[in-house]
């Protein structure tokens, strides 16, 4: 919980504008999302061994629960993949 309170506050500081890619956000900077917990974060890392996820389409077929809601929300706190936002015309 510490932690979790911690990676938030060091995203607030560093600006909800900041960009975090997916692809190299460690399990700290992804336990800070809004949305995600321990089990969502497990599963992005480990099919994020099996490769770095080429799009946000990718992304939410590789990832189970991942669906264009969740993937909205986590852009606007600066998600990207491969270095773009997520828009439903990114699927």
């Amino acid at each position: 919980m510490i932690r979790r309170l911690l990676c938030g506050a060091a995203l607030l500081a560093c600006g909800a504008s900041q960009a975090l890619e997916l692809n190299e956000a460690t399990e700290a900077q992804l336990d800070g999302l809004r949305g995600l917990g321990p089990s969502s974060t497990a599963r992005i890392l480990q099919a994020r061994e099996a490769g770095p996820f080429k799009s946000w389409a990718d992304f939410m077929t590789r990832v189970k629960g991942i669906k264009p809601a969740t993937a909205t929300k986590f852009s606007a706190q600066g998600l990207t993949v491969q270095g773009a936002t997520y828009t439903p015309e990114s699927k």
